[in-house]
């Protein structure tokens, strides 16, 4: 079968593969390195045999890639961490580079070799990276958004380093080739900018009218392999057009459609890339160096992290972000993989350097989330050995907080339950992590500090001492619990209400000591149920009944220790019980132009009027004079049968 069957074992072996690296939660491109590794020339047993046909399939898988990191381009992510992002990550790139030039030469190897090599390990991993947040739930943290920022940098900087890296090897013959490459690219990138914006677009929405697709798909992939081919023969990377082409339709209206159309694809010729990446990595060859291995590892991981976090400080970020950036960014990234098979395919660097740079950005990869893992540990021991920085805060009042309530947690609901006390004027402070969430409250010109609400220096800040009382929003119950212990550390009679999730927490979370736990799917749940029974004509006695008594067994330490809250479920149940229909008087109304005493409504219907709204001014048990009108919105008390007697009095039915 020829290069069908190879296709077929690759796939097979990297679905093996993926699957192993899914169980032990590390991302699919290892995997799929591993089946390489597996099936390729080094280890014996099943191997494929048209290794350089898979290379030049792989060849489209890299191009791919790039056409959906195109695709995926948002100058709009770089705009909240838009300095370092911009400003920052070029001289990440630059110094870690000199890093690499002078580990290269230490090594032995020649000025261009080492040079290829520290830009080999000057880029890091978007894939390990988002899947390691992810899994941690940080996505829309600071210290996220700054990585993903400067990750989206670091892919741009793949496109001119596969044009500049391979002109390095003769730097004599190299400057004039590398000045027409540039020339060529700008040359280029003029007649995509200005021809391709409008006259692709064009071709999408003529494509897209006939609803197929199947059409729109070969369209887009015609249009980033066909793009990515034209700047080949023109005599410029592949890879690089397709990238382009993929930048100028992301600003189409299709852009998006695009992009979830061509993830499939990218991911099938992916496989290939990484399969076929493994395949060039000789095992004996990790055996025989696998101390200069580790040892590269841990200097690279060192040295560039520690770039990281000093950039992080020196732009402005304190606390545990520079901590958080260094520990998830200091390893060597997938498109490494790309930029060394273009130095292997222009021999600008040999089998040797390729296999170290391979077992290095594998190996850094796979320590990535334990790295990452620790942030919060070293950042604790941080905050023991050397003075805190002070936190953000937004919108503190300048007479200090005193009497106030701190709601843990700046979310939809921590944001509904400050809307709520701004109404009320009651003074308030929110405590947020997430730095998205922090920005959305300080439009809202709500009191915010940024910090870790489970950490004791953001409390502080929050003047919980003086505070009456904490709101925690967060779902997570070992977030509350330790929460609830840092606060009561420091005001041990402070009253604290937590949201829970189920009544296994509510009960550790009480146990815990807190006042209140409220269990927000439980009271949805309750809701919907007495509207339901309310619409199946069941007894509103009935109904409240049996929500008394669930809300008794779930809120009962609450409803026993406390008087107030057993007259307010005692005043609730009557409210609920008083039966209120609200009747609105339309044109025709026998009752419009009659008093309440001469409509005689009492009397006739056995119902009685407790408020009407007229306009926009309420009138709570008006006065028997009082002339019904037009519009009038009239609330009357009584059972069914009283109230559908008034609505009959009144024209309704």
């Amino acid at each position: 079968m020829g290069v069908a069957a190879d296709i077929v074992i690759i796939v097979v072996a990297a679905l093996i593969g993926a699957l192993i690296a899914q169980k032990i939660r590390q991302p699919l491109i290892l995997g799929y390195i591993f089946a390489g590794i597996v099936v390729g020339p080094y280890t014996g047993g099943i191997t494929v045999g048209g290794i350089h046909e898979i290379e030049l399939l792989a060849e489209i898988g890299v191009a791919l890639l790039l056409f959906a990191l195109g695709l995926e381009f948002s100058i709009s992510e770089l705009k909240p961490v838009r300095k370092i992002a911009l400003f920052g990550t070029p001289v990440q790139i630059l110094l870690t580079i000199g890093i690499g030039f002078y580990l290269g030469k230490y090594l032995g190897w020649s000025s261009a070799s080492a040079l290829w090599f520290g830009a080999l390990i000057s880029l890091s991993s978007t894939m390990v990276t988002l899947k390691t947040l992810m899994s941690r739930g940080l996505i829309g943290t600071l210290s996220s958004r700054v990585m993903i920022g400067m990750l989206i940098v670091q892919d741009l900087a793949v496109i001119p380093m596969m044009i500049i890296l391979p002109q390095l090897s003769n730097p004599r013959a190299g400057l004039p080739l590398l000045a027409i490459a540039v020339i060529k690219s700008v040359i280029f990138l003029v007649l995509m900018l200005f021809l391709g914006r409008k006259l692709l677009p064009r071709l999408l929405a003529h494509v897209a009218r006939w609803n197929s697709r199947e059409l729109f798909l070969l369209s887009i992939t015609a249009i980033g392999l066909g793009i990515g081919y034209a700047t080949y023969l023109f005599g410029l990377s592949f890879a690089f057009g397709a990238f382009v082409a993929g930048m100028v339709l992301s600003e189409s209206d299709y852009g998006h459609q695009a992009l979830s159309d061509i993830i499939p694809l990218r991911d099938i010729f992916g496989l290939l890339f990484f399969t076929s990446v493994g395949m060039l990595l000789d095992p004996a060859f990790l055996i025989e160096n696998w101390s200069k291995i580790l040892a590269l590892v841990l200097i690279i991981a060192v040295f560039k992290g520690s770039i990281f976090s000093v950039l992080a400080m020196i732009f402005g970020y304190i606390n545990i972000v520079p901590i958080a950036v260094g520990l998830g960014l200091f390893q060597v990234g997938e498109f490494a993989f790309v930029l060394a098979r273009v130095g292997l395919e222009t021999q600008s660097i040999d089998q040797n350097m390729y296999s170290l740079v391979l077992a290095i950005s594998v190996l850094s990869m796979v320590l990535t989330p334990f790295a990452s893992a620790m942030a919060p540990h070293l950042y604790k021991l941080k905050k023991r050995l050397f003075k805190y920085e002070p936190l953000q805060t937004e919108n503190i009042p300048h007479s200090g907080l005193k009497d106030h309530v701190v709601i843990a947690g700046g979310g939809r609901v921590g944001q509904h339950i400050a809307q709520i006390l701004t109404q009320l004027d009651l003074p308030f402070v929110i405590i947020e992590l997430d730095h998205q969430r922090m920005l959305e409250c300080k439009t809202a010109k709500f009191p915010v500090i940024y910090g870790d609400m489970s950490q004791p220096t953001a409390l502080d800040v929050s003047k919980v001492q003086a505070a009456r009382l904490l709101l925690i929003t967060t779902p997570s119950v070992v977030t509350s619990q330790s929460i609830v212990k840092q606060a009561h550390r420091l005001k041990p009679a402070l009253h604290i209400i937590v949201r829970a999730e189920g009544i296994e927490q509510s009960r550790a979370l009480y146990e815990s000591g807190v006042y209140m736990a409220v269990l927000p799917e439980m009271e949805a749940g309750l809701e919907i149920a007495r509207q339901a029974l309310l619409h199946l004509e069941i007894p509103v006695a009935v109904i409240q009944e049996y929500t008394d008594a669930v809300r008794q067994q779930l809120y009962a330490p609450i409803y026993q220790s406390n008087h107030d809250h057993q007259l307010l479920a005692k005043l609730d149940n009557i409210k609920n019980m008083l039966e209120i229909s609200w009747v609105t008087l339309t044109s025709g109304s026998p009752l419009i132009g009659k008093s309440i005493e001469g409509a005689a409504v009492r009397t006739k219907t056995g119902a009685s009027i407790v408020g009407i709204l007229h306009e926009k001014e309420f009138y709570s048990n008006p006065k028997s004079d009082y002339s019904l009108q037009e519009g009038d919105l009239v609330a009357v008390v009584g059972n069914r049968q009283e109230r559908n007697d008034f609505k009959k009095l009144a024209g309704v039915y």
